[in-house]
């Protein structure tokens, strides 16, 4: 497992991939780490606006 490049309450910005049409763009806190069975980090993320919490990898994560 990886170590997490973000911390919680870190705001980052959402990185989309092609699949993610319905996943709104913007700023995310980072509400908690998660563990990943792969090399790619996950975290459980909410949006400034809408407050929906998602899980969403490393790599579409950026310093916000």
């Amino acid at each position: 497992m990886s170590s997490h490049k973000f911390k919680v309450g870190e705001v980052v910005a959402f990185l989309p991939g092609p699949r993610d049409g319905n996943i709104p763009r913007g700023k995310y806190k980072i509400q908690r780490l998660l563990p990943s069975e792969t090399r790619d980090p996950q975290y459980r993320v909410k949006h400034a606006v809408d407050s929906h919490e998602r899980v969403i990898p490393e790599s579409q994560l950026a310093a916000g």
